[in-house]
């Protein structure tokens, strides 16, 4: 799949679940990549919250064909920039500038861009975004707020993020304006410290599982 072929669309609808990875050791990135991939999870979201994360997607994308990473946590042109010479393939931000979404677009990168209020999403349509995160998800109105959307908002499809496990993805997953959530459950920090890889192989296939 070419980075030019896919979108943010492409992404959302590949798998259930986005993982939300943080990583501080890049000696973690590839093996937690081929554990996800084993259990079906191909689009890994690795988050610009550690000076590490740029290698880690690094070694991702040149180690791990069958994965497909991209970054989160973009804020601005240079985080995009940075992350598609990284190797990312996608990017994910917590909210949205029109500056933000040209530089994804200049960089051949598919942005879900971050939303939380009506205001928001209608900014991200006048760009041409309606494939959205929905973020702060829980915080933010969780799906009591989806529900509300639907009407005037029937065009979007929203990935929420933010507050969602295993106890209740399925809940915004059975919403009919609900592609993926994303959530940082399929990568406990335990399991990563202590290399776990089929522990999170395993939270990968049951994520996979929770498809409507």
């Amino acid at each position: 799949m070419a980075v030019t072929s896919l979108t943010a669309l492409q992404v959302m609808r590949d798998a259930p679940v986005i993982p939300v990875i943080v990583l501080h050791d890049v000696r973690y990135a590839v093996p937690l990549a081929r554990a996800l991939v084993a259990g079906g999870i191909r689009m890994l979201e690795v988050t610009l919250r550690t000076p590490e994360a740029l290698d880690c997607m690094r070694a991702i994308a040149v180690e791990v064909s069958e994965a497909v990473v991209g970054a989160g946590t973009v804020r601005s042109p240079a985080d995009a920039e940075a992350a598609a010479r990284a190797g990312a393939r996608f990017a994910v931000s917590p909210g949205f500038t029109p500056a933000l979404g040209r530089a994804c677009r200049d960089q051949g990168l598919p942005l879900l861009p971050g939303t939380a209020t009506g205001s928001e999403i209608m900014t991200a349509q006048e760009e041409g975004f309606s494939a959205l995160k929905f973020f702060p998800a829980v915080q933010a109105g969780g799906a009591a707020m989806l529900k509300a959307w639907q009407g005037p908002f029937g065009d979007v499809v929203f990935c929420p993020t933010g507050g969602i496990g295993p106890g209740n993805a399925a809940d915004f997953l059975a919403l009919p304006n609900v592609a993926c959530v994303g959530g940082s459950w399929l990568v406990p920090g335990d399991a990563l410290a202590q290399g776990d890889w089929a522990r999170i192989t395993q939270l990968a296939r049951e994520a996979v599982a929770l498809r409507i």
